[in-house]
């Protein structure tokens, strides 16, 4: 079968390197019963040693050149592959107990990671493969540069750790960055959370909207309703220096006041 040129529209950087493969392998631990779906499988580095693992693996692959090569390479009994773009696929309708893995497209990681919010309850574990820079911004704690919007949100509903990185000369083409792989695990049903997921959703992006203001100018006309005494909120903080339970907190404390709509 002809060669495939790396797209960059479809920010493809093909994972080579066979130790970083079993690396990544071994942190998912896939077992044959699992119900398993892989986001830009590519040229099977993955897709590989999870097929010969697992009874059946779906994958989700937006090139259709991809598409049709995966479909030469596997029985249709052995690989179920969603030709599609991953920000469109309903996750939810893949049945329960889904462990999602990938080696994600940079250009579109962090609205992905966003999609996937929504589906947390049917999920297991993800493992992704990621740019570094967003995986640090991932499981950032307050108070540091890379602590952000994503950091919070992701937070609420998962437990992250980063697993190691991935050097550039690991992929064809290289990328220009260095990776990471990191592990999300979705929090029980018994976490702190907001009373409405909404209300919290639009302030943590209220607020990291204008990240280096101070949270009296940056909440605009939500501030002179804030009780910032009660909350033990500094007006003069900004973004990075609230914890996940401060946020919590704020959306509460915003919802009690009528300024954000339940």
């Amino acid at each position: 079968m002809a060669q495939h040129q790396a797209r960059k529209r479809f920010g493809q950087n093909f994972l080579e390197d066979e130790a970083i493969i079993d690396q990544i392998i071994r942190a998912i631990g896939p077992r044959a019963i699992d119900n398993i779906v892989e986001i830009g499988p590519g040229l099977s580095a993955l897709t590989r040693p999870l097929t010969q693992a697992v009874e059946r693996l779906r994958v989700v692959e937006i090139d259709r050149d991809l598409a049709a090569r995966l479909r030469h390479q596997y029985p249709a009994g052995k690989l179920e592959i969603i030709e599609a773009d991953a920000l469109t696929v309903d996750f939810g309708a893949l049945g329960p107990q889904l462990r999602v893995v990938g080696n994600l497209p940079y250009n579109i990681s962090s609205p992905l990671l966003f999609h996937l919010l929504g589906y947390a309850d049917a999920v297991v574990d993800q493992h992704f493969m990621l740019q570094r820079e967003v995986i640090d911004r991932m499981v950032a704690r307050p108070g540091s540069s890379d602590y952000s919007r994503l950091s919070v949100m992701l937070q609420s509903r998962y437990r992250m750790v980063k697993l190691f990185e991935v050097p550039p000369e690991a992929f064809n083409p290289p990328p220009r960055v260095v990776s990471a792989v990191v592990r999300m695990v979705p929090l029980p049903a018994d976490r702190p959370q907001a009373r409405d997921a909404g209300a919290f959703e639009q302030v943590v992006a209220r607020a990291f909207a204008q990240k280096r203001k101070m949270l009296r100018g940056g909440l605009g006309d939500w501030t002179p309703h804030i009780a910032w005494d009660d909350l033990g909120i500094a007006p003069t903080a900004r973004p990075a220096d609230l914890s996940l339970q401060q946020y919590i907190a704020l959306a509460d404390h915003l919802l009690d006041k009528g300024v954000l709509g339940a």
